[in-house]
């Protein structure tokens, strides 16, 4: 047997064998309980204090000053009112 053959079955046999080697992997499914939510509970955006960090100028509880916070930003990210009306 040449080395050229040896080394082409070589090649070969190490990519069968990590082609099989992916088909391994047992399914992942989640066990649920019956009425227990086991996640973590979500709070109102805006019952989170703003962070310590950056330009957020709402105040924690008051929904109204968050949701004028939110669309406050998200003008800002509009290129018309940002390069027509500068």
């Amino acid at each position: 047997m040449s080395i050229a053959r040896f080394m082409a079955t070589a090649a070969l046999a190490g990519i069968v064998a990590l082609g099989l080697a992916g088909c391994g992997e047992p399914p992942q499914v989640v066990v649920y309980k019956q009425g227990k939510y086991q996640g973590k509970p979500d709070q109102r955006p805006w019952e989170n204090a703003p962070l310590t960090y950056g330009h957020a100028k709402w105040t924690q509880g008051n929904e109204q000053s968050w949701t004028d916070e939110v669309n406050t930003r998200t003008q800002a990210q509009n290129e018309y009112v940002r390069i027509v009306h500068p």
